[in-house]
């Protein structure tokens, strides 16, 4: 299905081009480039897809015990009818399988069903599916090719787009990865609808980052249209969705591997690392990323660089969508300064963090003091 574009002077999409059809974003890497196309049904059209853009290789679909209940043998199925060669393999659920041991065993699957270098790895799930199948992908026989399938609005949203891959050691999250670029990206808004609610303000967090680093229109229309995007109204989610990947697509296309301008992708996430990684991974991504989205932009306000008003609305829109905005009481702020000294941002010895001048404008900076972060994180 193609559809009529109705794009403003940018070029980009505004929330008055919302549709109800199948839409593409393209991520502009030379010989890497590859779509990201997004709609209701495309799980369900996945073998014409991969016909498109001329998949005839071997498939195994990577996915964890949850989602191969939900959606994988219902994938694998529709595959293995349009005649595909089609295995499907899976780890148990959560991020506490996000990790080597995880990996290599994945790889010893592959080696024992006869995946070869013509194998294609389909990453069916949410953030840690995708980062998992796609570092597999990319390690395995010195790197086979890999299409992402999130289904998750975190995911969608963020995870599956601008190929970065990894997995955690006990240190720190995403200390071991590589960046290996998917074939493309088939984001169904369909399937979000069986989200809990937790799954959902993990993606809107993402969301809000996107408006606070880059876009003032997208998070004011967060604000007034909070009801239609936390009840996942389908018009709503797909112009969310192709919105932010339209923002990480700019981004990574401009800064593949993070030497610059890529990093105003982790606004919130040095502090939300170390936040998951002190609760024990008991506190969500999404969660933790707001907490430290709030308090870097305390940061910026003591600077001078924003608003109090400023702050004011990104704790507003937070609270809409039911997310955090302060560290928990009893989280030892100590720990949490020790685990982002263990940051894979940090150079030199000196931890870069994300502030804004406003929201939709954001700045890297190496100067942040240990006083400073320390006023940031009290509760």
């Amino acid at each position: 299905m193609s559809r009529q574009k109705s794009f403003g002077a940018s070029g980009k999409c505004r929330p008055e081009d919302i549709v109800h059809v199948w839409d593409k974003v393209k991520v502009p890497l030379g010989q890497r480039s590859y779509e990201i196309q997004i709609g209701p049904g495309l799980l369900t059209e996945l073998p014409a897809r991969l016909q498109e853009i001329g998949i005839a290789q071997r498939l195994f679909i990577v996915t964890d015990s949850n989602v191969e209940d939900l959606i994988g043998i219902d994938l694998l199925n529709i595959l293995q009818d349009a005649d595909f060669e089609v295995t499907l393999i899976s780890f148990p659920a959560g991020e506490e399988s996000k990790h080597m041991e995880t990996v290599i065993g994945l790889a010893r699957r592959l080696v024992q069903l006869g995946a070869d270098r013509r194998s294609l790895i389909l990453a069916l799930g949410g953030g840690v599916t995708g980062d998992i199948a796609g570092f597999l992908a990319s390690i395995y026989m010195r790197g086979i090719p890999f299409i992402q399938l999130p289904t998750t609005l975190l995911a969608q949203v963020d995870s599956s787009v601008g190929g970065k891959t990894g997995v955690d050691l006990p240190e720190g999250k995403n200390l071991i990865g590589t960046f290996a670029q998917p074939l493309a990206v088939f984001a169904d808004i369909g399937v979000l609808a069986s989200l809990p609610g937790s799954e959902v303000r993990n993606g809107l967090a993402e969301i809000v980052k996107y408006g606070m680093i880059a876009d003032p229109e997208l998070f004011k229309f967060l604000e007034e249209k909070w009801w239609d995007v936390v009840n996942l109204e389908p018009e709503t989610t797909s112009f969310l969705v192709r919105r932010s990947c339209e923002i990480k697509a700019d981004v990574v296309s401009r800064d593949e591997r993070e030497g610059g301008l890529r990093r105003i992708l982790n606004f919130g996430h040095t502090i939300g690392h170390a936040v998951e990684a002190v609760s024990g991974y008991s506190i969500p991504h999404g969660e933790a990323v707001a907490i430290g989205m709030v308090a870097v932009s305390k940061i910026s306000v003591a600077r001078g660089l924003m608003a109090q008003e400023d702050l004011a609305r990104l704790k507003g829109v937070l609270e809409q969508f039911r997310l955090p905005v302060e560290i928990p009481g009893s989280m030892d702020r100590q720990s949490i300064m020790e685990h982002m000294k263990r940051d894979k941002k940090v150079q030199d010895g000196r931890i870069h963090f994300v502030l804004t001048r406003g929201i939709g404008e954001a700045l890297v900076v190496g100067d942040v003091s240990k006083e400073e972060l320390e006023r940031a994180i009290q509760p």
